[in-house]
């Protein structure tokens, strides 16, 4: 039931921000150099690699680490990337994954490739056999400023009281963090 209302919520999601979708791709493109999609290999379900997009809001030769651990992340930014980090707009093209079942619209966030301590935790509680998501438990409670054992415990939470009802409070409360731009590093 989950797959099928992932693939619903995200063909109606691409009909609604299609408009949206082609504006930030014209922005991205014209205002700095290198593609509109920055690709991010990052840690799915049973710890495989796949490759999730995301609007580029760094530039190209931004190293590829949690944006927490680059010394002036503001550096590294775009023109627009600010704006589309703050807004969470960056992370529209991963309907993309959703659709080809890497991810799914509430679970755990994707590790980074990179991030050996997170994945190492995730797999010891068992989190690493959720399919990641758009957003999640841990997502809507701190966020980037979680440290990484709360950020964890958030995802076994999410693990052991899985359902329908509690995706939809997620989904919810989701949307209005990003409406108020809580939690959000740029």
């Amino acid at each position: 039931m989950k797959r099928l209302f992932d693939l619903w919520l995200a063909f109606f999601a691409s009909l609604f921000l299609l408009l949206p979708f082609m504006l930030i791709a014209a922005m991205v493109r014209f205002t700095s150099a290198g593609p509109v999609f920055y690709w991010s290999g990052r840690v799915g379900r049973n710890n495989k690699i796949f490759n999730m997009p995301k609007f580029r809001s760094m530039r190209v030769d931004t190293p590829a680490v949690a944006t927490h651990l680059l010394a002036d992340p503001q550096q590294f930014l775009t023109p627009i990337g600010s704006f589309l980090r703050k807004s969470s707009l960056d992370e529209l093209p991963q309907l993309w994954s959703i659709i080809k079942g890497d991810m799914s619209f509430v679970g755990p966030r994707p590790a980074l490739f990179n991030q050996d301590d997170l994945i190492e935790l995730r797999t010891q509680h068992g989190v690493d056999k959720l399919v990641p998501g758009l957003t999640g438990w841990a997502q809507i409670n701190g966020r980037d400023e979680l440290p990484i054992p709360d950020k964890v415990g958030l995802d076994v939470e999410y693990l052991n009281n899985q359902s329908f009802w509690f995706d939809l409070k997620i989904l919810l409360l989701t949307f209005l963090k990003v409406i108020r731009r809580d939690g959000v590093q740029h």
